[in-house]
């Protein structure tokens, strides 16, 4: 069983036991959270989409609350004398997924 869900303008397929990292989420290492818009369930070799997910909930527990590696923005213009370098780290949070309502 699977569900693709919608967080932060991305979508993931999470399975129950699965970490994933989605943008930051509210909260302290340990509560439960529900995750975003569920947009498709895959429960008995059928795919449900649309109206049939009405209900449908994804659960988990957060892992950690962290930010990722960092991501060098060069700037250059030639001929200018133009240089810049700014690092970026952009926050994260790991679920773990619980449990899958369909």
């Amino acid at each position: 069983m699977y569900a693709v869900v919608e967080n932060g303008g991305k979508q993931y397929r999470v399975q129950p036991g699965q970490v994933v990292r989605l943008e930051k989420l509210a909260g302290d290492p340990g509560t439960q959270v529900e995750l975003g818009r569920v947009l498709a369930v895959e429960k008995d070799g059928s795919l449900l989409t649309g109206s049939d997910v009405a209900g449908a909930k994804v659960t988990g527990t957060i892992e950690l609350q962290d930010r990722g590696v960092k991501t060098l923005v060069f700037k250059f213009k030639r001929k200018k004398q133009y240089k810049r370098t700014i690092g970026h780290r952009q926050y994260f949070t790991a679920v773990k997924v619980s449990d899958i309502v369909a």
